[in-house]
């Protein structure tokens, strides 16, 4: 009698549609956006170096480096930019306050496609929840997560998130380089079809730290975790051609490539080691990386910063190769952990920027011939060979030299991108 009552439950089940104990999810949650969070804007450290030494004006313009954004925020809308990677059906956002030192209260946020200029495509417009609720406050320090909603995103979408602002003090939790035009206006405009014509706009991202899709099982995230090379400095606004993005490209359109988003966590002036402009790699690792669904693989492309600020003099206190072969190595360490993989990018050429010397190109090359070395990654992308001058291997190719000579432009980006080996993201 035992034997045909279990028979007859498990036909039920099967009958039913119901899952097994051992059926296999046929779709996951993953990061297809991302961005760093910083520190309040800062003046970078300014290493010790002989007063014959120019150093550069931190405190006046640069570029589209270090935007600034604005200040005390309140019963304001701001509209924001993002272009996710693998496209779905459902999504949800996160917002971060991790940096603030007052709660943000958020009366409204929304999402939708994003149309030309400040504009959203007409239908798509979806208000968010945070736990069933359309107010949220985010004390500081804590994130917070929206609940899933419906819209339809195929791969390489555009998105408007657009979040009311209704009691802020301070600087807001953001990322300064932004590279889309984010638009800022009076009162509540998260519904809005097009943001008013009296708008300011910035470049920087305010709260806004992540975007998830609900993919495919076999979709997966990668990030990109790094200085400024990675964040996009000199790269153009609103064209995404900072190299993450473009290897994202180059993953969701490639025949038979790993179908994968590529998070972009730099942060420009970041270390490893120390924390400057952001806190440092290593500190930011757990939030970065680790916190972000899906991750399979991280490719780690930062230490220059550490070179200029701490190792470009002689003495017992300046960074040695080994020191940031110690901080990788931990890095290592902990993606291994989680089962994620780690892909070694070289550190790339700096000749004529103001803190290049033969001190540091030594540590460079040094760390270089580590990253190289098979079996300390679990895999490498060699954008030192790619972008050096040919018989002047410390100097940045000419063509790719935006001017300042350590940031590679537009087709300096799309060179790197072009270095990867997409197959190796299927190990």
């Amino acid at each position: 009698m035992r034997k045909v009552w279990s028979a007859t439950l498990m036909a039920l089940v099967l009958n039913s549609g119901m899952p097994t104990a051992h059926a296999a999810p046929k779709t996951h949650w993953i990061g297809t956006w991302a961005t760093a969070q910083e520190l309040a804007p800062t003046v970078p450290d300014v290493p010790n170096v002989p007063p014959t030494v120019k150093r550069p004006n931190f405190r006046g313009s640069h570029g589209n480096a270090r935007p600034v954004p604005p200040t005390d925020i309140r019963d304001k809308t701001i509209r924001m930019t993002a272009r996710v990677g693998v496209g779905g059906h459902k999504i949800r956002i996160e917002l971060s306050n991790a940096f603030g030192k007052k709660p943000v209260i958020l009366g409204s946020v929304h999402i939708a496609r994003k149309g030309e200029g400040s504009a959203i495509v007409v239908g798509t417009d979806r208000s968010l929840t945070f736990s069933g609720h359309r107010e949220i406050k985010i004390p500081p320090g804590v994130v917070a997560t929206s609940d899933p909603v419906d819209l339809s995103l195929p791969d390489s979408s555009n998105v408007a998130v657009s979040i009311y602002v209704r009691d802020s003090e301070g600087i807001p939790t953001t990322h300064a380089l932004g590279l889309h035009t984010s638009y800022l206006a009076e009162g509540n405009e998260t519904a809005s079809a097009e943001m008013p014509p009296s708008s300011t706009t910035t470049t920087s991202y305010m709260w806004l730290s992540g975007i998830d899709v609900l993919a495919p099982i076999d979709r997966f995230t990668i990030v990109a975790l790094g200085d400024s090379i990675t964040d996009g400095f000199k790269t153009t606004v609103d064209a995404n051609h900072a190299w993450p993005t473009l290897l994202q490209n180059r993953l969701l359109t490639t025949a038979g490539s790993p179908r994968a988003s590529v998070l972009n966590e730099g942060i420009s002036g970041n270390e490893v080691l120390q924390d400057g402009a952001g806190v440092s790699a290593l500190a930011r690792f757990d939030r970065d990386v680790l916190s972000r669904p899906g991750v399979r693989w991280v490719v780690l492309l930062e230490g220059i910063n550490d070179i200029n600020i701490h190792g470009q003099i002689e003495g017992e206190e300046a960074l040695k190769a080994e020191d940031l072969i110690a901080g990788y190595q931990q890095l290592i360490a902990r993606a291994h952990m989680h089962n994620i993989k780690v892909m070694g990018a070289t550190l790339t050429p700096e000749e004529g920027v103001w803190l290049a010397g033969p001190i540091g190109e030594a540590t460079r090359q040094s760390v270089n011939d580590w990253i190289r070395t098979p079996g300390n990654f679990d895999a490498i992308v060699d954008f030192d060979k790619a972008l050096r001058t040919p018989g002047q291997p410390a100097k940045l190719r000419l063509e790719l030299d935006p001017g300042d000579h350590i940031h590679p432009n537009d087709d300096g980006n799309e060179l790197m991108a072009r270095q990867f080996v997409l197959v190796d993201f299927k190990q």
